[in-house]
């Protein structure tokens, strides 16, 4: 992509030349190029392209949320209203969503009536739900007719559907009864009946279930679109790989952040303040939970002041269990998030982790408990804190495992159990643990 020359005639007001270096450009070029203008540069730029030629590249634009509003604030409101009833139906959606409600009520009411009906049909799904990632760009064709006249409709559809590479078979009452691929539409005779080669065993999701379970559907099913329907059935639009592909990367980022121990994750143009907005609530949390765990050693004082040395061994206990909790919590999120706990039996997983805690534990606390009595020279401090590694492992893990599926059950997204959370609480967990087991055998300590 030649930026400079696209600028150059930009400057010079060169529309020609412009559009003929521009157009030729893949969509999400286009988009990469409009980003990086300046506001009164992108002004310019709406007169260079039609409002259709516009919206092809303007869903791609990698932008927050936030600042759709100012982009489309530069248009002329006839202009930005044009574009969005040129976008796909879904995508429109997810810009609208985007402003306020006048400004939004204001763009519908000078788009297109046939546009602005679609759009406002999807406006009023639950956000994250299969309703509001559908698109209403779809081919329906009926059981009885023939593969030529469906052909026909598929030509004639094309243009405005956002997929064709599946077809939907609906009835009278617009109710969902088949799906037939195109290639099975281009390779069968066209007097054969669409009943006769259509598959009937359709997957399909319910309009009002989460945007997880539809990727996961698709992930499952290998699919490029989903039909989307209601509860009787009716078919009321599909749900596209590339807007699957969106949401997962959405979700993922969603549970990355709160395994971080943050709300949302921060991006790189935050100011420090919106940043620490963010991450205050999680860090205040935090830090009385260190204030307990510092409380705790404090009850433990006389131990310290008669056996000094157990202190050294603090940062390692308490940094194994905070690790190998992790690990555990880190299996157990990615399990349910993906739908594999749902195979096989959470006893199973319990008693797996449990198992594993046991072994990492036990061999963790051997190796451990020799390194200190040859460093020391203390058998039985290298014993104490062998069984206190041992000991820890074994909680941390089994708390890492079962915390997120506790919360998973009572309906709390489990990614909130997060790396920071579960760490701090294993700090405590192993301290306890620790200075338990040193007051018993304090008196052998002491010399």
């Amino acid at each position: 992509m030649n930026e400079e020359l696209l600028i150059k005639t930009i400057e010079e007001d060169n529309i020609v030349g412009f559009r003929e270096e521009f157009m030729t450009l893949h969509p999400y070029d286009q988009a990469q190029f409009f980003f990086k203008l300046t506001p009164d540069v992108r002004i310019k730029v709406y007169y260079f392209l039609s409002p259709k030629e516009l919206a092809i590249f303007f869903e791609m634009l990698e932008i927050e949320d936030h600042e759709y509003k100012g982009i489309l604030a530069e248009m002329d409101p006839k202009y930005a209203a044009d574009m969005l009833a040129n976008m796909f139906t879904d995508n429109a959606v997810d810009v609208l969503n985007n402003l306020d409600k006048d400004q939004t009520a204001s763009y519908l009411s000078i788009m297109d009536h046939s546009a602005a009906q679609e759009i406002k049909g999807l406006l009023h799904y639950e956000e994250y739900t299969a309703g509001s990632i559908m698109t209403t760009e779809y081919i329906a064709i009926s059981a009885n007719q023939t593969v030529r006249s469906a052909m026909y409709i598929l030509k004639k559809e094309a243009p405005k559907a956002e997929t064709i590479y599946y077809v939907y078979v609906v009835d009278e009452d617009e109710r969902l009864v088949g799906v037939i691929s195109l290639r099975d539409l281009i390779i069968s005779s066209d007097d054969t009946m669409i009943s006769e080669i259509m598959f009937d065993r359709i997957v399909a999701i319910s309009v009002s279930a989460d945007q997880e379970e539809a990727a996961k559907q698709m992930r499952d099913y290998d699919l490029l679109a989903l039909p989307v329907v209601d509860f009787q059935n009716h078919l009321l639009g599909i749900i596209t790989v590339d807007d699957i592909i969106d949401v997962i990367d959405e979700e993922a980022s969603d549970d990355y952040s709160k395994l971080a121990g943050v709300s949302d994750m921060d991006t790189i143009d935050k100011n420090p303040f919106a940043a620490a907005k963010k991450r205050l609530p999680w860090l205040i949390i935090l830090l009385f939970l260190g204030m307990f765990t510092a409380s705790l050693i404090g009850r433990f004082e006389d131990t310290l002041s008669k056996v000094p040395i157990v202190a050294v061994f603090i940062p390692l206990i308490a940094g194994m269990a905070g690790n190998t909790g992790t690990q555990a919590l880190a299996v157990a999120v990615r399990g349910i998030a993906t739908g594999e706990l749902a195979e096989i039996s959470k006893i199973k997983l319990i008693l797996r982790e449990s198992g594993t805690g046991l072994i990492t534990g036990t061999i963790c606390g051997v190796l451990v408990a020799f390194i200190v009595f040859v460093w020391k020279g203390e058998l039985l401090l290298g014993f104490l804190v062998g069984i206190s590694i041992l000991a820890s492992l074994f909680v941390a893990t089994l708390a890492g495992s079962l915390v997120p599926l506790v919360m998973h059950k009572f309906k709390i997204d489990p990614a909130v159990a997060s790396g920071p959370f579960i760490t701090t609480m294993n700090d405590i967990t192993s301290i306890l643990i620790y200075f338990g087991l040193a007051t018993m055998f304090m008196s052998y300590l002491i010399h």
